[in-house]
């Protein structure tokens, strides 16, 4: 009976149970955990107000797949091929619209313009490949 009485633990080495969780659930595995990505960090599109699954790919995937098979050198676009294209180019567009957005605010604007993006592509190194496509 003491074997038995020592196997128990007693009530200051039991945790208690956190407030809304569910006994015997995983925890990190609850909705508002489900919204976090690896590390805590919210996923994009998944805030509180926005009660859906995150998208990973903002663009639509199949759009981005039609404008790789455009290309008349490629075959075969994997789904993973596809996704990262689809990311890169959301990055991209998310990079320059941040730039160029720097220029409307030094004009008191809100709206970006086309001489907005002008600047920016005239401006940062990384856009010089850019230069003379918005003519």
């Amino acid at each position: 009976m003491a074997a038995a009485a020592a196997a128990v633990p007693g009530p200051g080495s039991v945790p208690s149970p956190v407030p809304g969780s569910v006994p015997g659930s995983v925890p990190g595995s609850g909705p508002a955990e489900a919204a976090a990505g690896p590390g805590g960090e919210e996923a994009a599109g998944a805030g509180p107000q926005c009660p859906g699954p995150a998208r990973l790919a903002r663009l639509p995937l199949a759009r981005v797949k039609a404008l790789v098979k455009a290309d008349p050198d490629v075959t075969l676009a994997s789904q993973e091929a596809v996704f990262v294209l689809a990311r890169a180019a959301e990055l991209f567009v998310e990079t320059i619209a941040k730039d160029a957005y720097v220029y409307a605010q030094q004009g008191k604007r809100k709206t970006l313009q086309r001489k907005d993006l002008d600047n920016a592509i005239e401006a940062i190194d990384e856009f010089a490949f850019l230069e003379g496509t918005l003519d």
